[in-house]
């Protein structure tokens, strides 16, 4: 049974690298799809985007222990099932985290979504939801195992110190864009 310090541990490692995740797939929309050239996506000044981050906790911790240690016949079997549960969980986080930066910044990041021709108040839009299922389902699947692969064959005190380093990082990153 491993350690509830090492859950912790690997909870905020996943957390930081799918926020650094989404923040990427945020510039490439942006860069690649839409054209609109670069620009930051995140709330932070770093290169991370901590709603992806919260988001995928919720999916390891809810939705990721369904097809977790399954064989692959039966987890393919609950692809449709994955599928909608990431839609709905994102498009939740994301509604959450629209009234909490309007309350914190005055604005949301992600208020074109009044484009979208079924949206509701520019928060969330049907469009994004589905791509949030369907990233969902790609990132439990494939890169979710990937990583617990990883994080078991390296050294507690290598992902230790990444955890500390990350964090600090991170608490600087936060006090710089609250406090200036």
């Amino acid at each position: 049974m491993r350690k509830p310090i090492s859950i912790l541990r690997d909870s905020f490692l996943y957390f930081v690298l799918y926020s650094v995740i989404g923040w990427c797939y945020e510039v490439a929309l942006e860069v690649f799809i839409y054209r609109w050239g670069f620009t930051n996506r995140g709330v932070l000044w770093g290169p991370y985007c901590p709603v992806y981050g919260f988001g995928m906790l919720i999916f390891i911790f809810t939705i990721y222990p369904i097809i977790k240690d399954k064989p692959l016949k039966k987890r393919l079997m609950y692809i449709p099932a994955v599928f909608v549960g990431c839609g709905v969980v994102a498009t939740a986080v994301e509604l959450i985290a629209s009234y909490i930066c309007e309350a914190i910044f005055g604005s949301w990041p992600w208020q074109t979504y009044a484009d979208y021709s079924i949206n509701f108040q520019a928060r969330i839009a049907l469009s994004p939801s589905i791509r949030f299922g369907l990233g969902g389902v790609l990132l439990l699947y494939l890169v979710q195992p990937l990583l617990e692969r990883c994080a078991a064959k390296t050294k507690n005190s290598i992902l230790n110190a990444a955890a500390v380093i990350l964090a600090l990082l991170m608490l600087a990153d936060c006090i710089r864009t609250f406090a200036f």
